[in-house]
């Protein structure tokens, strides 16, 4: 694989989820460590290491919020994207982290093309 692709952290407990936008991704040229249990990418995680990350924020023990904090402890620089279909999460991570540079919100559902944009906005 090509080191100059772009490498995408995918956290999502929902297999199905994390498997679909893994696949959809690396078809795309992204290279993606997609994972279920949000310990375990944060026991994966190395800083300086991603392009983007991308975090479901509704997950079981550790939701995307507490996760972020956790990966920018790790790294202050990391750049986190967090994917959820509720809305009133927005606002909440709009209030929560203002760093605006360092996150963006995604909302689900979600096609492979919008998120690629959408990644590709983000990291410019």
């Amino acid at each position: 694989m090509s080191e100059d692709k772009l490498k995408i952290l995918f956290v999502d407990d929902e297999p199905d989820i994390a498997n679909v936008m893994k696949y959809a991704l690396e078809h795309k040229g992204f290279r993606v460590d997609a994972f279920t249990n949000p310990q375990e990418a944060l026991d994966h995680f190395k800083p300086d290491y991603y392009n983007d990350i991308i975090l479901d924020i509704k997950m079981a023990k550790i939701n995307g919020f507490e996760l972020a904090r956790k990966i920018w402890q790790k790294d202050n620089d990391a750049r986190i994207c967090f994917l959820s279909a509720f809305e009133i999460y927005e606002n909440e991570v709009r209030n929560v982290f203002t760093d605006l540079h360092r996150f963006c919100f995604i909302r689900k559902p979600v096609t492979i093309d919008f998120l690629i944009n959408h990644i590709k906005e983000h990291l410019s």
